[in-house]
């Protein structure tokens, strides 16, 4: 009985086996390698370049140096305020008539083509097959003195508003503001379509099968469902038409004149004709930095964060 009771011998630990070992953790590191250096040489040190030219002082002649001179962006803020509010001006006139064009036709594609859909994208992306130089020349023929734009709009009697509002000057089109957003609409459009199409697309047309059991109206279901659900794509669309038409400088040297002369026609001179590094630099870092705040507020503003 004694045997019987007593507690058998405690078992010797087993051995814990070695966790094994795993392969290839730092292959995504040596992925992402490539892209990081490419990164770093060709954005982040010109970044770090231009910053430095913004706070030197001296000439072409006697060379440049660093010397902390802040005062730069105050002085180029103060001078060329007017091209600033010009350009978010023309860029925020052409974003919203690039989302009045473009969402129409993304839906049409997205939900109505059919078997024309491979075509309709096709033709929305052909004006990236020719050069954007190209693409701009070409309005300077539509927006013509003589062409069919100006004769409509003289026979709709629409030149006399737009001369009111100041966006056109009598009987012509071209070198006014008008032009220089026709331009910058015509160019950055397919920007705003291909998102707004990849969002629509997203969409589960199931959705709107029980939007109709609800007996919901058309107007309904695009309110409530439709436009909800592509706000990614909105947003997306209108990041990628803002940000680059702000910057833009090309519209405004063809189709403008020195009256609509926009910030990025400012930073082109003073880098090529006068030459004054620092001032160029401290407007393209000031444009940054605004373009930085805006995007930043717009996307808390929106109220999504899950961009296309």
């Amino acid at each position: 009985m004694a045997t019987a009771t007593q507690s058998p011998p405690a078992l010797a630990p087993a051995p814990q086996a070695k966790p094994p070992r795993k392969r290839g953790r730092w292959t995504p590191y040596l992925l992402l390698l490539p892209g990081l250096l490419w990164l770093f040489v060709f954005f982040a040190l010109p970044v770090l370049y231009q910053a430095s030219t913004s706070v030197q002082t001296g000439s072409l002649e006697d060379g440049y140096e660093v010397t902390w001179h802040f005062a730069t962006y105050w002085d180029a803020l103060s001078a060329y305020w007017p091209q600033f509010v010009r350009s978010v001006l023309y860029a925020a006139s052409a974003t919203v008539l690039c989302l009045v064009l473009g969402y129409p036709l993304a839906y049409l594609i997205a939900f109505r083509a059919g078997r024309w859909r491979n075509l309709i994208m096709i033709l929305v992306i052909a004006p990236f097959f020719a050069s954007f130089l190209i693409r701009t020349l070409a309005w300077k023929t539509i927006l013509a003195d003589s062409g069919p734009v100006v004769e409509i709009l003289n026979t709709l009697h629409l030149l006399d508003v737009t001369s009111w509002l100041g966006w056109t000057a009598g009987d012509r089109v071209l070198a006014t503001p008008l032009a220089v957003v026709c331009g910058l609409t015509y160019n950055f459009l397919p920007f705003m379509i291909l998102p707004l199409y990849t969002s629509l697309e997203r969409i589960d047309p199931r959705l709107h099968e029980a939007a109709n059991d609800l007996y919901a109206r058309p107007a309904t279901t695009f309110r409530r469902v439709t436009l909800p659900l592509s706000m990614p794509g909105v947003v997306s669309g209108t990041l990628l038409t803002f940000i680059p038409a702000t910057g833009d400088y090309i519209n405004a040297d063809l189709l403008g004149s020195t009256d609509t002369r926009m910030i990025g026609n400012v930073i082109q001179t003073q880098f090529l004709r006068v030459l004054d590094y620092p001032t160029a630099a401290a407007l393209s870092f000031i444009l940054m930095a605004a373009i930085l705040f805006a995007v930043t507020f717009y996307i808390r503003k929106s109220g999504t964060e899950d961009l296309v």
